[in-house]
C-alpha cells in the first residue's frame, strides 16, 4: 500500500511550530504528537461490497500523496472469517483510481471502475484469487454505475457523453469474452436506471427533452453561465427485458422524478417528484419542495403519499416482504422539527400514514429493517456520540441498541445478513468492524475488525477527550467535546482554542479530529461546543434560535459560559484564547468577534457578515427563512439586526478570515465585507482566498495552509510571536520521500 514519511534529515514545519513555541529541539520524543500534515494526510475507506455469500468484503483505501497534493485509491479484500489477518491489496496503480468495486453474484469475479488507462473511467473485472484485472469497456467519456441483475446474469452501466448516456450490458457468464451490448438508445440520454429485483425490468429515468443548441453553444466556449436556469423535468420510464419494449411512465410538468425505489417483490416503484420551478431547483432547497409518489407497477396508476410541498420527506423505503413503506419527515410535517418515521400498508391506496417513535427526541433515518419487517433500524445522533436505534414496527417503541462513546453507523447487508459497524472515536479515524447479529452489536467485544486505515495513529500521543456539561446563562444545559492537552497537568493552566461546528444543525461527537489533535499536542486545550441550534439534543434545543432576534445570541451565551466554565475549573487561561470555525462555525466567530474582546485571536472561515446581502448570494434559502421567520425583504431590521456588519466598530480582535473563491453557500463577498470593515477600522485583519467552487476548501495543500496559517495566527496573538507566517517553511514540506 502508499505509504509516506517525512524525510529522517527534514526540519518539518509542524516540527519547527512545537520547537519554536516551547523552546524545545526538535527531537524524536517532540515528534510523536500529530502534525497538521499528519492530519490532511490521513487515509480514509471509501466504497465497500460484500459477497453475496457474505464471506469476502472488497474495500478501497483512499490514500494522500503529498508530492501529488491528491488522494489515491486502491482497492483490498479481506476475508470476513479470519479478519485483519487475511487482508490482500488487489491494486497497484500509480496516481491512478479504483472505485465502486462490485462482485458478481456467484462470487467468481468482482468488476470496478478505474481511470488507470487514461482519462476516463472504465469497467474492468478481476478474479479474487488475483492476477490482472482485465479491462471490459472503452468507451468514449467513459462509464459509470455499474450494477448487477438479481438474477445475476447481466452486469450493466451507463456509457457516454452527459447527455447521451445509455445504458449497456454485458452477460456475467461469458465476462470473460462478450463485448458490451447498448441496451437502450433513448434520446435524451439516462442519467440514473435500476434492476427490478425480479429481473425482469429496468426503470430508469431520463429528461423530457434535450436542449442541443445550449449544449453546443457551451462546446463553442459560448459557456455564459444562466442562474436557475430552466431545466426540463426528469421522467421514469420502464423496459421490459424480454422484449426490449421501453415504456413511459410518468409526464407532465407537475413535477420531476428523483430517487426512485422498488420494491423486493417488484411490484411497487417509489419515487421523489421535484416540484418543475427553476427558482427552487438549488441544491440545498430540492428536496424541500418535492413530495413522494408510488406507481402501482401492474396497473401504472400513481398514488401521491403525501402534499406537503415545503416539507422534505426522506426517499420512501419498502418492507423485506414489500406490504408496508415507510419514509421519515419532520413530526407533525412541520418545517424543521425532529424527523420522524411513518409507515402505512403499501397496497393501502389512500391510506394515512402512522407515526412512529412519538417519546423519542432523535431525529432518525430509515437505515434498514429486520428481514421480519417488525422493526426499522436507525443511526441517530444522541448527544455527543451516534448510535443504533431500533424501532418497533407495531408499537412506534425506540430502543438504543449500541452505548459506545463514539460515532457509528451500523448497516445489513441483503443478502448474507452480515451486520457492518463503521467506527470511530477520538482515538481512531473510520474503519469497518463485523457480526453475524444485530444483538451483538451491543457489544464492542463481539465485534470482528477487517480493516485498520490508519496505524500510524496509535504511535500518536493524542490528548484525552471527553464530553463535558455545563449550565448557560439562562440555565439551559450544554454539553461539548474538550480535547485535553497532551501531557495535561492537573492544576495547571493552558491556552484555549473554541473550534465552533458549521450547520448549525450539526453536532461534535466523540469522534476522530485531526485539528483538535494537532492542538492538543501542541499544549492548547480544545473545546467544541454543541450550542443552540446543534442537533442530537432534541427539537427545542435545535430549534431555539430560530425566530426573531434568537438566532445568535443563546448559541453566543452557550459558548461563552462553556468558556467560562473551563477557566472557572482551572484549566483555560482566560488571558490566552482563540475562536475558530467555518460555516455557521464562521458565522458565530464573527458574532464573537464583534460582541466580546475576550479572546486574543480569531479564525473565521466562509462566515457571515450582513443577512440581508447574504440572502440573495448563496444557494440556500428555505432553511434561513426559516431561522428568520421569513424573507430579508419583509424583514430587513431584523436580519440588520442580526448581522456582525452592523457591530463592527466594536471589533477589536485580530482576525484571520478564509474562504473559497467560487464558495455557492458562503460566498466570498461576505468575508470581503468582513475584512475591508476591519481594514477601515485598524483591526488585524488577512483574507485568505482558497481555489475552487466548494464549500469547503478542495485540495490538500490549501487545507494546509489554511490550518497552518490559523495556527500562526493564534500562535502570534496569543503567545506573542513576532512573524505569523514563513512560505520558506510551508515549503519544506515538500520534503518527502516514499517508503
Amino acid at each position: 500500500m502508499r505509504n509516506f514519511r517525512l524525510v529522517s534529515g527534514c526540519v518539518c514545519l509542524l516540527v519547527l511550530i512545537a520547537g519554536n513555541m516551547y523552546g524545545q529541539a526538535s527531537s524524536p520524543a517532540a515528534r510523536k504528537t500529530m502534525t497538521f500534515l499528519d492530519s490532511v494526510t490521513t487515509n480514509s475507506i471509501g466504497d465497500t461490497a460484500f459477497s453475496v455469500d457474505g464471506k469476502w468484503m472488497l474495500y478501497t483505501l483512499s490514500v494522500p500523496d503529498w508530492k501529488d497534493g491528491r488522494s489515491f485509491t486502491d482497492i483490498y479484500m479481506v476475508s470476513v472469517d479470519r479478519g485483519l489477518a487475511a487482508t490482500r491489496q488487489m491494486t497497484f496503480t500509480k496516481n491512478k483510481n479504483e472505485n465502486s468495486p462490485l462482485w458478481s453474484r456467484d462470487g467468481k469475479f468482482f468488476v470496478f471502475l478505474s481511470n488507470r488507462e487514461g482519462s476516463d473511467t472504465q469497467l474492468y473485472m478481476m478474479r479474487p484469487d488475483g492476477g490482472e484485472a482485465r479491462k471490459l469497456t472503452e468507451v468514449k467519456d467513459g462509464v459509470n454505475q455499474p450494477v448487477f441483475s438479481r438474477d445475476g446474469k447481466w452486469l450493466a452501466f451507463l456509457a457516454g457523453k452527459d447527455e447521451q448516456r445509455q445504458i449497456w450490458t454485458i452477460p456475467a457468464a461469458d465476462i470473460d469474452t462478450a463485448e458490451p451490448l447498448q441496451l437502450t438508445k433513448h434520446l435524451p440520454g439516462i442519467t440514473s436506471f435500476q434492476f427490478s429485483p425480479d429481473s425482469r425490468h429496468v426503470y430508469y429515468v431520463s429528461p423530457a427533452t434535450f436542449d442541443k443548441d445550449n449544449r453546443e453553444r457551451i462546446e463553442k466556449k459560448f459557456d455564459v453561465r444562466v442562474r436557475n436556469q430552466e431545466v426540463p423535468p426528469n421522467y421514469l420510464w420502464s423496459l421490459d427485458l424480454a422484449t426490449r419494449l421501453p415504456k413511459q411512465l410518468t409526464s407532465g410538468i407537475e413535477y420531476s422524478v428523483a430517487d426512485v425505489r422498488v420494491s423486493d417483490d417488484s411490484r411497487w416503484v417509489g419515487f421523489r417528484g421535484v416540484r418543475q420551478d427553476r427558482y427552487v431547483r438549488t441544491v440545498t432547497d430540492v428536496n424541500s419542495y418535492s413530495d413522494l409518489y408510488l406507481l402501482n407497477t401492474s396497473s401504472g396508476q400513481i398514488e401521491r403519499l403525501v402534499s406537503n410541498t415545503d416539507i422534505n420527506e426522506s426517499s420512501i423505503s419498502f418492507s423485506p416482504d414489500s406490504t408496508l413503506l415507510a419514509f421519515t419527515a419532520p413530526s407533525d410535517f412541520r418545517y424543521s422539527a425532529a424527523r420522524k418515521i411513518y409507515v402505512r400498508k403499501t397496497a393501502e391506496n389512500g391510506a394515512s400514514p402512522r407515526k412512529l417513535a412519538t417519546e423519542t427526541e432523535a431525529d432518525l433515518s430509515i437505515d434498514f429493517w429486520s428481514k421480519d419487517a417488525r422493526t426499522i433500524y436507525s443511526n441517530a445522533g444522541i448527544r455527543s456520540t451516534q448510535q443504533l436505534l431500533a424501532i418497533s414496527v407495531e408499537t412506534g417503541r425506540v430502543t438504543q441498541v449500541t452505548n459506545e462513546k463514539a460515532s457509528l453507523t451500523v448497516s445489513s447487508e441483503e443478502d448474507s445478513g452480515v451486520v457492518v459497524v463503521a467506527y470511530s472515536d477520538p482515538g481512531s479515524t473510520r474503519d469497518i468492524y463485523v457480526t453475524s447479529a444485530i444483538e451483538q452489536t451491543a457489544s464492542a467485544a463481539a465485534w470482528k475488525r477487517l480493516t485498520d486505515s490508519n496505524p500510524q495513529l496509535r504511535n500518536l500521543l493524542l490528548g484525552e477527550t471527553e464530553a463535558i456539561q455545563w449550565k448557560s446563562k439562562d440555565g439551559t444545559a450544554v454539553e461539548g467535546i474538550l480535547v485535553r492537552p497532551v501531557a495535561y497537568e492537573r492544576g495547571k493552566r493552558y491556552p484555549l482554542i473554541v473550534q465552533i461546528h458549521g450547520g448549525p444543525a450539526s453536532a461534535d461527537v466523540l469522534s476522530f479530529d485531526g485539528s483538535a489533535s494537532v492542538y492538543a499536542g501542541l499544549g492548547y486545550a480544545v473545546l467544541q461546543p454543541n450550542y443552540r441550534g446543534s442537533t442530537n439534543y432534541g427539537e427545542k434545543f435545535r430549534t431555539d434560535i430560530a425566530g426573531a432576534g434568537n438566532y445568535f445570541p443563546k448559541g453566543y451565551e452557550d459558548i461563552m459560559s462553556g468558556v467560562d466554565h473551563l477557566i472557572q475549573i482551572g484549566l483555560v487561561d482566560s488571558n490566552r484564547m482563540g475562536v475558530m470555525g467555518w460555516s455557521a462555525g464562521g458565522h458565530w466567530s464573527n458574532w464573537i468577534l464583534t460582541h466580546t474582546d475576550r479572546f486574543k485571536a480569531i479564525s473565521s472561515g466562509a462566515g457571515v457578515a450582513n443577512w440581508l446581502s447574504m440572502y440573495a448570494q448563496t444557494d440556500t434559502h428555505r432553511g434561513r427563512e426559516n431561522y428568520f421567520g421569513g424573507s430579508p425583504y419583509d424583514l430587513v431590521d431584523h436580519l440588520w439586526d442580526i448581522s456582525p456588519l452592523k457591530y463592527i466598530k466594536n471589533a477589536k480582535t485580530p482576525t484571520l478570515l478564509h474562504v473559497v473563491d467560487g464558495d455557492p453557500r458562503v460566498p466570498r463577498p461576505q468575508s470581503e465585507e468582513m475584512h475591508m470593515a476591519l481594514k477601515k477600522l485598524g483591526v488585524p485583519t488577512e483574507l485568505f482566498v482558497y481555489p475552487g467552487s466548494t464549500h469547503g476548501i478542495p485540495d490538500m495543500r490549501n487545507r494546509l495552509v489554511k490550518a497552518v496559517s490559523e495556527f500562526r495566527w493564534f500562535d502570534k496573538w496569543i503567545n506573542g510571536k513576532e512573524t505569523w507566517l514563513d512560505w520558506k517553511e510551508l515549503l519544506e514540506t515538500l520534503k518527502i520521500e516514499k517508503q
